[in-house]
């Protein structure tokens, strides 16, 4: 035999681990083989060292000798094209299956001992070795697809364009993506595929299920390509980089694709499609593809948004910061710090930036690329230089790791004698020298790495990777979790993925996706400061399920990262705010307007925004959205300063007090207008709204109904309204008010005001819901009970005429006197508190206003204080002003003192319960973050203690309740 490669072998002197090894290996191989011993003994020195140094090369040397020879013979470049031309005749040729998957994956064996040797010898140099692995992927994939695609049609699945040319307008797109549609692949790389169906292809599938027969097809495809026989395999194959691979099916339909892509397209797809080629199947089709995508890969302007996606694929790839330090034993060569990917993304990144204004810098060789970057000026020439050495050196290391025993490792072994097989591969006999040549290398990589992104955004002092792109798991996003405080961290990697491809209609547009990906480790660590984060995140996902968008949000978050503290205390600790978020997001908007920590908006300033916002509304039904979004978001204004801690409970009672008397005022106006075009207007016409209750005492919470009472006077001449629809007087106002109920309480798209009782007015339910003034006055001096007079204690004229208001305001008083002269005011008053404990009473200690010795029971004593003590004093607004009043007198100063303490322990609660719970208290265990919302702001240690104390404080509040009023009884 002629041995042609003798004159090649000296770019490595390969040094066997066991030279007495290496000569019997050899005799193992080629003992039979008589041609074997013509080689010149160079190349027999080569191939024993090879054997030593390969377990893998020389099991495949012992299974196809005379192939070995063949290489010798023949030369590799000859033999290698002889393997291609036959392994892409395999897919037509035979159409039994179990001898085309013998017959491709003989052929796969054989190329990767060629390229082996080939690599080993120095007769190929770096892209040769690469362009060759690939090119075997590409006849190997393009042997399956004929194969199959007969196989279907003479199933009668479908009927083919072209029997001889099975893949010519198939319209199978089949994309070769990363190192692979780089013509860039590793030694024992796996093959990263993405295939699509043109539907508009001359290809015809019998079937009415197309999806699960092209499934059925990529999944036969896998089977081909990876499944283990006693001939090996091909390759391993992953199609997870398709749109949305959890939920889609292997084949997608192009049509499909180019709508996720347009609506739904992640950074990191971007970054993927630059490398993408098509490398089997309808290759035109393929073109046409990436043609339509280009948009979406290279954009056509450089902007602020562009530059955030180029971070945030920082981040999500590989945070710089997050790596160790550089070594040589056991370092990922790959993904570690200074490797293969810092290689790989300092020219994506670039590309990304510059590629869409630039074609020359489309490349998608990484080599190709660096030149490309350097003769456009985007980096100096050597940089290019080094890097391109560099990227060399260690995919050439990367192939020798994978040679020892075909696995696809990137890491460089701990143990001595390993690397000195590894350096033997090099020709290197000085371990020391070899690996000093390592540590610069990946020195060199991380310098230009790191001096790319010297002006990129920090990563929000997280202080670790935060990586959730691709399909692994990157173990230092692993341990960053860990240090955040997340116990689960596979599941957190696993749900921001989903967000990246989630149907939720909060992330349906591309721009939402990356606010949110900004947003990730702000919120990582935000979430981390609750005392379960895990728990908190899940929370947090429920939240953006229910989100009807998510751009609003996400760009408020953004520009304003201290919300991000507030809002993951709603989410742990107020469900009913986080359901109020979810439902209208906008209320958060609330939360930007400028104003001091403690002030709150007043009456007045309320009142002119919200009336300057209907007055440019010309539809009625439109100003009532509109005022119910203005009182939302107040609303939630309010409560998530108290939430905070901003204000405290008395600020946010006056501040929701303020709001509703701002309502009051403006809706009772826009009513008015709307009422008179069809009624007209009463002569005389004057109006007063009494707020009693809460509102009255000006100790509203964030969930309060308000108890009204409607007044009313006229001009007694007067028979009926002026209007198209003339009313009597007295159904005018009665009608009146029920538009005004309306106005305020009836449930619209944009939800409601608040609720209004009118159950304390004269009669109750039974009354009219407007009484005349004159009416309500006789009443209450003549006819009112007990229980009436003690609701007129909080009695406050809040919205209507100015003059009717006064007046009713300056007989208020009089009315309480006469009634405090009862005599048996303390027996009516006991009597009532035991009446409603019986019919309305809570067993719950944290029912703070029903329970016994609560609120309720503070609310009658004060009551009882004004009727009794109401000669020559002006009553206060507000329980704890009258306790801390002249009106206070029966009081010992324990009492007082005793009460004034329960009443704000109980408004806390009270505040708290409604804020981050809603109206209703639920049965079971409060939830951890509001147990330690409650806990914290009490100054206790634990949910436990507050509810001892609490119980403590009702029992002496109900002591000092029986001590005072029982007497009567």
């Amino acid at each position: 035999m002629a041995d042609h490669l003798a004159v090649t072998l000296s770019e490595y002197q390969l040094q066997p681990l066991n030279p007495e090894k290496a000569a019997e290996y050899f005799e193992n191989c080629f003992g039979k083989v008589a041609d074997a011993y013509a080689l010149s003994e160079q190349n027999r020195t080569l191939l024993e060292a090879i054997f030593d140094l390969s377990p893998y090369l020389r099991n495949c040397a012992e299974k196809d000798p005379d192939f070995v020879l063949a290489c010798f013979e023949k030369g590799f470049d000859t033999t290698f094209e002889t393997v291609i031309g036959e392994t892409l005749q395999l897919g037509c040729n035979d159409p039994d299956e179990t001898r085309f998957m013998s017959g491709i994956r003989i052929a796969k064996r054989r190329v990767a001992l060629l390229c082996g040797l080939a690599d080993l010898a120095g007769v190929w140099k770096d892209k040769q070795v690469t362009k060759a692995l690939s090119d075997f992927a590409r006849a190997s994939l393009s042997a399956c697809f004929d194969f199959l695609l007969l196989q279907y049609q003479r199933n009668e699945k479908l009927k083919l364009a072209n029997s001889k040319r099975p893949q010519q307008e198939s319209g199978l797109v089949v994309l070769g993506m990363g190192k692979f549609g780089a013509d860039e692949l590793n030694y024992s790389s796996d093959i990263d595929l993405i295939v699509f169906h043109d539907c508009s292809a001359s290809i015809e599938l019998l079937t009415d299920d197309p999806v699960t027969l092209l499934n059925r097809m990529g999944k036969q495809l896998i089977k081909l390509m990876q499944e283990r026989t006693v001939e090996g395999y091909v390759f391993r194959t992953d199609l997870r980089l398709r749109p949305d691979p959890s939920s889609t099916p292997l084949i997608i339909p192009t049509e499909a694709a180019l709508n996720y892509y347009e609506g739904q397209g992640q950074n990191w797809e971007r970054a993927a499609m630059i490398k993408a080629t098509p490398v089997a199947g309808d290759i035109e089709a393929g073109e046409r593809f990436l043609k339509e995508l280009r948009p979406f890969v290279w954009r056509k302007y450089l902007d602020f948004a562009a530059i955030q996606d180029v971070h945030s694929i920082k981040r999500q790839i590989h945070a710089h910061k997050g790596h160790g330090v550089i070594c040589v034993n056991g370092h990922n060569i790959k993904l570690g710090r200074g490797g293969i990917r810092e290689i790989e993304f300092f020219v994506q990144t670039q590309q990304l930036i510059a590629g869409g204004r630039n074609p020359e810098l489309r490349q998608r060789g990484t080599i190709e690329a660096l030149d490309a970057l350097c003769r456009q000026g985007w980096i100096e020439k050597n940089a290019a230089e080094n890097l391109s050495q560099a990227y060399w050196f260690l995919r050439n290391l990367e192939h020798r790791l994978q040679m020892v025993e075909d696995q696809q490792t990137h890491t460089l072994p701990d143990d001595a004698n390993e690397l000195k097989r590894i350096a033997g591969m090099f020709g290197e006999t000085n371990i020391k020298a070899f690996s000093e040549r390592i540590k610069k290398t990946l020195q060199t990589v991380e310098h230009y790495y790191s001096r790319l992104f010297e002006a990129a955004p920090e990563l929000s002092a997280v202080g670790g990777n935060l990586v959730f792109t691709g399909q692994d798991e990157d173990p230092d996003t692993i341990s960053t979790l860990q240090a955040l405080g997340f116990e689960q961290p596979s599941e957190v990697i696993k749900l921001v993925k989903h967000w990246h491809v989630a149907k939720m209609p909060a992330l349906q547009t591309s721009q939402a996706r990356e606010l949110l990906t900004e947003l990730v480790p702000e919120l990582l660590q935000a979430f981390s400061k609750s005392s379960k984060p895990d728990k908190t995140l899940f929370g947090f996902d429920q939240f953006l399920s229910g989100l009807p968008a998510g751009i609003q949000l996400f760009s408020i978050l953004k520009s304003n990262p201290g919300l991000n503290s507030l809002l993951v205390r709603i989410l742990t600790a107020a469900p009913s705010m986080a359901e109020q978020i979810s439902r209208k997001p906008h209320v958060f908007d609330g939360m930007l307007e400028p104003q001091s920590d403690n002030e709150i908006p007043s009456r007045e300033y309320l009142e002119q925004v919200l009336a300057a916002n209907l007055s440019a509304i010309e539809n009625y039904e439109m100003k009532l959205d509109q005022a119910r979004r203005f009182f939302r978001e107040i609303r939630f204004q309010i409560a998530s300063r108290f939430l905070a801690g901003t204000i405290d409970c008395e600020k946010a009672a006056l501040a929701v007090s303020n709001l509703a008397e701002a309502m009051i005022s403006v809706m009772l106006e826009a009513v008015q207008d709307e009422f008179a075009i069809q009624h007209g207007s009463v002569e005389g016409a004057r109006i007063c709204v009494l707020a009693m209750g809460r509102l009255g005492s000006r100790e509203l919470t964030v969930e309060s109904d308000l108890d009204l009472i409607f007044l009313y006077d006229f001009d007694k001449d007067t028979a009926q309204s002026d209007g198209r629809r003339p009313l009597d007087p007295t159904s005018y106002f009665i009608r009146f008010t029920q538009r005004f109920i309306t106005a305020m309480s009836t449930p619209t798209a944009e939800g409601k005001i608040f609720e209004l009782d009118f159950r304390l007015r004269p009669s109750g339910n039974a009354g009219p819901l407007a009484t005349h003034v004159e009416g309500f006055l006789k009443y209450q001096k003549e006819d009112a009970w007990v229980w009436e007079s003690q609701a007129l204690t909080r009695a406050r004229a809040v919205a209507g005429n100015d003059e009717l208001c006064e007046r009713v305001m300056d007989e208020v008083p009089k009315i309480l006197i006469k009634a405090g002269q009862n005599t048996k005011l303390e027996y009516e008053i006991h009597k009532m508190r035991m009446l409603v404990e019986k019919e309305k009473g809570s067993s719950n200690p944290w029912d703070v206003k029903s329970a016994t010795g609560g609120m309720l029971d503070i609310e009658f004593i004060v009551q009882w204080l004004v009727l009794k003590n109401g000669t020559g004093h002006e009553v206060p607004v507000g329980t704890r002003q009258v306790l801390l009043s002249p009106l206070a007198a029966s009081l010992t100063e324990a009492q007082r003192d005793q009460l004034v303490t329960a009443y704000d322990l109980f408004s806390v609660i009270m505040h708290l319960l409604r804020t981050c719970l809603g109206r209703d208290i639920p049965d079971e265990p409060f939830p951890q973050g509001f147990q330690e919302v409650v806990y914290t702001s009490l100054d206790l240690p634990d949910i436990s203690t507050c509810e001892a104390h609490l119980k403590n404080t009702q029992k002496q509040v109900r002591e000092i309740f029986l001590s005072l009023l029982e007497a009567g009884k």
